[in-house]
């Protein structure tokens, strides 16, 4: 031990990691004993710090105490600071253990020693609430599986962590928006945390925020498998999510979020980023049939409006029409075409509108069997410089398009309404067995939608449109939940637009099955509209388009409607 003569005890305090590849700590002994409360014991040699320090012969007086978690028990033998497996502090991994007791004392370790990454080995950890810490990852290993425990029948402190209190602010968004720590995993004002797989996170005891099972608003229960606020420097990846609750990610005021390799199979939201900045989402798969797969919202749950701006979603498959876990197995199972199911899945922005969307691209996409991309603002929000490409559709279900600027402003009063402007979707191809609502674009009276080019689309449909569907006028709810279905069938097939200025389509094939008798294109109180190489069905005997209100319209290339231009139409078929 002369090697370490001259050496004070905070240098070899802070040499400990490297120095413990040549001086081995002590053999542990583990007796483990659970108590009738659940909780688990241990009794074992100790080996700390101090411990470490007292072996290289230097004096430890003056030097802090190792941080106790509980009667009757001590922290185990030293590990790498790197690496601490969850087993060592005491979690056992059969499923019918509690282990979030030592679950938690293994993450608060890894904190408390500078950092590192916390070990699930194989296994199924049955927990209430885990709670994540800076510079900590956690590393769901292959076979492993965090399972969120049923809430108890009645809440004496046991259960899952309280929702904290988030007034006055509640009332502008739903229960699940505005609590983070009634979650299975959560984290708030962090920094450099991680989880990565490819272990799975099994939301069994969840609640899904409505409907049958546990109750959100109740003591004890959870409704969110992964929650975090206020962080920053956040990397998601290569695991799975089961069961997700009302939401399988919620990130709230997270800056710096990357969510790679994920496959979400859940009962409502997949993911749901609010109040970000510089989100990464690539490479998911989320199947989310009762509600939506990736959805990007700008809440007021921080208690003031904020953007949600620098964020890419690429690579991803969405869809909304398979049963519940058929995609993590691999079966591929679809719902029966009877069944009473939303069949959402979609990618979206809104509902929740306050702040704003800024600066967002999605590409390279995949929705199967649900709803389309759907661009909303209805509290408030501007949404500006949009670029949406490269994203293939099947049995989409409503509207393939779908842009709403509307005026519901759930949120503080004397907020004026929003805005979409610069929204650029290409290179779009989708087929889907219905015709009932197509694709639309729409503002309200006085706030046009503004500065949106479409391009290279093709859309196919079953057709069948009657001429009572093509006689149907469309109320302008302006303060409804905005939805494709808020105003029922649509008059045209193609596209609908209305309140709308600067509007640029091009290279947009249509194809219908049936027989339509509705105009392909409905534009009302629009200004400035450029088409141009329209493509429509051959069976169509309806007018291609009907202008109301309109200005500045012009149509070129598209036999066999002859090129034209109009500078104001008050009613004009074509």
């Amino acid at each position: 031990m002369q090697v370490f003569a001259g050496l004070t005890a905070l240098t070899l305090w802070q040499m400990q990691d490297t120095l413990s590849i040549v001086i081995s700590p002590p053999e542990k002994h583990f007796d483990p004993r659970v108590t009738r409360s659940g909780a688990v014991t241990m009794s074992q040699n100790e080996s700390t710090r101090r411990g470490f320090l007292q072996a290289a012969g230097v004096a430890v007086a003056g030097l802090p105490a190792t941080p106790k978690f509980g009667a009757g028990w001590t922290e185990p033998a030293a590990q790498p600071r790197s690496i601490v497996d969850v087993r060592a502090y005491g979690a056992k991994g059969d499923g019918r253990s509690l282990d979030t007791l030592p679950v938690n004392r293994a993450i608060e370790a890894a904190a408390n020693a500078g950092g590192g990454t916390v070990v699930f080995p194989a296994g199924t950890y049955l927990c209430y609430s885990i709670h994540l810490k800076s510079k900590v990852a956690l590393e769901l290993g292959m076979g492993s599986t965090i399972l969120a425990a049923d809430p108890p029948a009645e809440n004496n402190g046991a259960g899952y962590d309280l929702a904290e209190p988030n007034q006055p602010w509640e009332a502008y968004q739903d229960f699940g928006h505005n609590h983070w720590h009634n979650s299975l995993l959560w984290g708030e004002n962090l920094e450099d945390v991680a989880i990565h797989g490819p272990g799975l996170i099994w939301g069994k005891g969840l609640s899904r925020g409505e409907g049958p099972g546990p109750v959100a608003e109740h003591a004890g229960v959870a409704n969110k498998a992964v929650a975090l606020k206020n962080c920053r420097n956040v990397l998601l990846r290569d695991f799975s999510i089961l069961h997700g609750g009302h939401f399988g990610i919620l990130a709230t005021g997270v800056s710096n979020l990357t969510i790679d390799n994920l496959t979400i199979d859940t009962q409502r939201d997949g993911i749901d980023v609010d109040c970000c900045r510089n989100v990464r989402i690539s490479k998911c798969t989320i199947n989310s049939p009762w509600d939506d797969a990736i959805c990007l919202k700008s809440s007021f749950a921080l208690g003031y409006a904020c953007n949600t701006e620098m964020v890419t979603i690429s690579d991803c498959m969405v869809s909304g029409s398979y049963l519940e876990g058929a995609v993590l197995d691999g079966s591929f199972k679809r719902f029966p075409p009877t069944s009473d199911v939303d069949r959402n899945g979609r990618i979206k922005f809104g509902t929740e509108s306050n702040g704003g969307f800024k600066n967002i691209t999605i590409s390279n996409c995949v929705f199967d069997g649900c709803f389309g991309v759907a661009i909303l603002s209805v509290d408030g929000a501007e949404i500006e410089d949009v670029t949406i490409s490269n994203i293939t559709m099947r049995g989409t279900v409503a509207s393939p398009i779908f842009l709403r600027l509307g005026s519901r402003m759930r949120g503080p009063a004397g907020v004026p309404v929003g805005s979409i402007r610069r929204v650029n979707i290409s290179n779009v191809v989708g087929s889907s067995g219905s015709s009932q609502i197509c694709s639309m674009l729409v503002g309200i009276p006085g706030h046009p939608v503004e500065d949106v080019t479409i391009r290279n689309i093709l859309i196919q449909h079953s057709g069948g449109g009657s001429r009572q569907d093509a006689a149907l006028q469309l109320p302008e709810n302006e303060k409804e939940y905005p939805e494709p279905t808020m105003f029922g069938t649509t008059p045209a097939h193609g596209f609908y637009i209305r309140h709308a200025k600067r509007i640029e389509i091009s290279d947009y094939k249509v194809l219908a099955h049936n027989k339509e008798e509705r105009p392909c294109f409905i534009l009302e109180e629009v200004e400035g509209a450029v088409f141009s190489n329209i493509a429509f069905p051959e069976t169509q005997e309806a007018p291609r388009f009907l202008l109301t209100n309109v200005k500045d319209f012009r149509i070129l290339g598209s036999r066999p409607v002859a090129d034209a231009e109009i500078k104001e139409a008050k009613r004009q078929e074509i």
